[in-house]
């Protein structure tokens, strides 16, 4: 059986409202303490805060047992030398009942990063009101453990945004929403346009496509997309100029005449 460790999707996080009216407060800590820590689900695991958010309400009704009251102090230090101060527990809970709960508590959590981050979903009042009516706490009677639910459902991913239905440009069959453009231009999009004209070639390639043509002679062929062949002129003018030099006429030239010298 493999060991269970929580993930953060494992965690759900609830309120509670705890009434600390005639509550001993060493056993309030207690029972606090676990709902802070998450001891109370099976999930729970001493590197991970598991917990849940916890409200006290009514803590000027806690009291103490035996003769704790009269020989408990409350101590703090200010962090300079001398700066001790020591309270009794029966002024303090006169004066800060909630002050005392928290110590209690806090005293409970583990003395570590983890345990400052448990201490912070605490929530303790002097009085039976409290702020936090929009998170809808349920009220939870000292000493009985909430009922556990299971893990949370896992959230069910929003569905994809429908994709349009118009086919894309190489699903479409030949010549489906285009019209055939002039020469040298794209085919443009079936539909008026105010903006939409028709392509021309340009002045420079009609007047390189002339002279090609005329070059080429009455014996070149044209390509059968009607553009004259360079090649083809070049060498059909090659060919007429060859012919025309053999049959020309060589020039005559004149021997110089010979001189008789007379006895």
């Amino acid at each position: 059986m493999k060991t269970y460790s929580p993930k953060l999707r494992d965690i759900e996080r609830r309120w509670y409202v705890i009434d600390a009216q005639g509550a001993v407060l060493g056993r309030l800590a207690s029972e606090v303490a676990k709902l802070l820590r998450g001891k109370h689900k099976p999930i729970f695991a001493p590197h991970a805060d598991t917990g849940d958010h916890v409200i006290v309400v009514n803590a000027r009704g806690v009291r103490l047992t035996g003769t704790k009251e009269q020989a408990k102090v409350f101590y703090r230090h200010s962090g300079y030398p001398g700066g001790l101060r020591r309270i009794g527990y029966a002024r303090l809970m006169a004066e800060r009942p909630s002050l005392a709960v928290e110590k209690a508590i806090r005293g409970m959590l583990p003395k570590t990063r983890l345990g400052r981050q448990m201490f912070k979903k605490l929530a303790v009042y002097d009085g039976a009101t409290h702020p936090h009516k929009a998170q809808r706490p349920e009220s939870l009677e000292l000493g009985r453990l909430p009922k556990w639910e299971g893990l949370p459902k896992p959230s069910v991913p929003p569905a994809p945004a429908p994709k349009s239905t118009r086919p894309s440009r190489r699903d479409r069959p030949d010549g489906e929403g285009e019209t055939t453009a002039p020469a040298g231009g794209r085919p443009a999009k079936a539909g008026p346009s105010r903006r939409a004209k028709p392509r021309t070639a340009p002045a420079k390639a009609r007047a390189s496509t002339a002279r090609r043509t005329a070059s080429a002679g009455a014996g070149a062929k044209s390509s059968p997309r009607g553009r004259s062949s360079a090649p083809a002129a070049a060498k059909a003018k090659r060919a007429t100029r060859a012919a025309a030099t053999e049959t020309a006429e060589k020039p005559h030239r004149r021997r110089p005449k010979r001189t008789t010298k007379e006895p």
